[in-house]
């Protein structure tokens, strides 16, 4: 589910008017919905009810300290990719101990502080990298807790860009020589193999690939539990959203592909079709959500500007640009856009290219796209944004970042405050 819906003739997050956050705060504006972030974390841990498990939330999916906040009170775990990252779960209340580090590039500066906080498990993701935690454990004194990522060589049949699983991408260790990079790693005098990690891809909106990895894997897991006495086995994230008719779905099941008419993913299918293979293993059961926690629970808001007519076709110029969502520019990836005020259902259409500012041919988020006719001044609200959203913007154009709000019930709670031209230039010195 998810609680962006028209009422009273307008677009709502919750229980509040998204016209009247954009007139108050200005756009564009990214909005998140505290109940709908909830409602998914609270579904996805009942459905696992039957093993036990951990939910590291993906912090890259969406690092606001408000979020991260909202989920360690709820008791996740965090999979974090950065020392920054990990700064920000403790500052957000977060427990180090409960979150695992990925990454292929670690460097010594975060693995010296991940150890010191205490986390749980480095995911290794090479065997030189698994050599150098061993070394710096050593130089500190202590055991680094690690986990091998292994590449089970799935093809998650998503975009090439988020596929992470098959043997030519650049994650985890293959496969074909993941017990002998367990036993070269159990040799290791300053390292404590606690687990065993895969994770495929992203926005899958099958459980197929899910099965026929864990499937490929589990029997690894139950092997090193024997051998290395390992605690837990993680799944990986991935689990795919509704970004086409995303709307349309808000009261429904959520988790389907409109794009290409495959059956909607349930939360109650991925668990009863995984929970069989990994409740006999009898170890700690660790998923890395982000995109499923955080992607429908917002929406970017935007004003047009102006309307171009050209001989081929009419242009939306709107306010946002590709910095302050790059999604569509990057992957290609679809967004629903709607207008903040209720089209009648009679109401004309027109098809148009819907284009930012930004001094860039790829600066767009819908092309040919037919949606309701609007005019210079109305906003538009960019649907399901709430991941990969935000935390991909950058200052190109010198363009300041949007402010953040987060909507519960009734009340909207700004939890970052729009970008200022200082802002923009702090930090850089010109030389005297």
């Amino acid at each position: 589910m998810h609680s962006f819906h028209y009422q009273n003739g307008s677009l709502h997050c919750e229980g509040v008017d998204l016209q009247t956050l954009a007139d108050t705060h200005g756009t564009p504006l990214y909005v998140y919905s505290q109940a709908t972030i909830l409602d998914h974390f609270r579904r996805l841990d009942a459905a696992l009810a039957e093993v036990d498990h951990l939910i590291c939330y993906a912090t890259k999916a969406n690092s606001n300290l408000a979020v991260l906040n909202l989920l360690a009170k709820e008791g996740a775990g965090f999979d974090i990719v950065s020392g920054g990252e990990l700064r920000r779960i403790q500052h957000a209340g977060g427990d180090a101990g409960k979150c695992t580090f990925a990454g292929v590039g670690k460097t010594r500066a975060e693995i010296e502080l991940a150890l010191r906080e205490g986390i749980y498990c480095f995911n290794a993701e090479s065997e030189a990298e698994i050599v150098f935690i061993d070394q710096v454990a050593g130089e500190m004194g202590v055991k680094a807790p690690v986990a091998l990522r292994v590449n089970p060589n799935v093809d998650a049949q998503t975009h090439k860009y988020i596929s992470t699983g098959k043997s030519e991408n650049k994650f985890g260790i293959d496969f074909d020589i993941i017990r002998e990079a367990y036993d070269r790693a159990s040799k290791l005098p300053n390292i404590t193999l606690r687990g065993l990690q895969m994770h495929i891809g992203s926005q899958l909106t099958s459980s197929n690939p899910f099965v026929e990895a864990v499937e490929k894997v589990a029997p690894l897991a139950a092997e090193f539990k024997d051998a290395y006495g390992i605690e837990f086995f993680s799944v990986g994230g991935g689990i795919g959203i509704v970004y086409q008719d995303s709307l349309a779905s808000g009261d429904a099941d959520w988790w389907s592909s409109k794009e290409d008419g495959e059956k909607p993913l349930t939360v109650e299918e991925y668990a009863a079709r995984l929970v069989p293979l990994l409740k006999p293993l009898g170890l700690r059961i660790l998923l890395e959500p982000g995109r499923y926690m955080v992607g429908n629970a917002g929406a970017m808001i935007t004003r047009i500007l102006y309307e171009k007519h050209g001989s081929a076709k009419t242009f939306k110029i709107v306010d946002a640009g590709m910095n302050d969502l790059i999604r569509p520019a990057l992957y290609q990836g679809h967004h629903d856009i709607a207008p903040l005020r209720q089209p009648a259902d009679d109401a004309a259409t027109e098809t148009v290219d819907v284009v930012g500012p930004v001094c860039e041919s790829g600066d767009f988020f819908a092309q040919n796209r037919e949606i309701p006719a609007t005019e210079a001044g109305d906003c538009l609200a960019v649907l399901s944004s709430g991941a990969y959203g935000f935390v991909m913007a950058s200052n190109y154009n010198s363009r300041p970042f949007p402010a953040e709000i987060l909507v519960d019930g009734d009340t909207a709670h700004v939890i970052r405050k729009r970008q200022d031209f200082s802002d923009l230039v702090a930090g850089e010195i010109i030389p005297s």
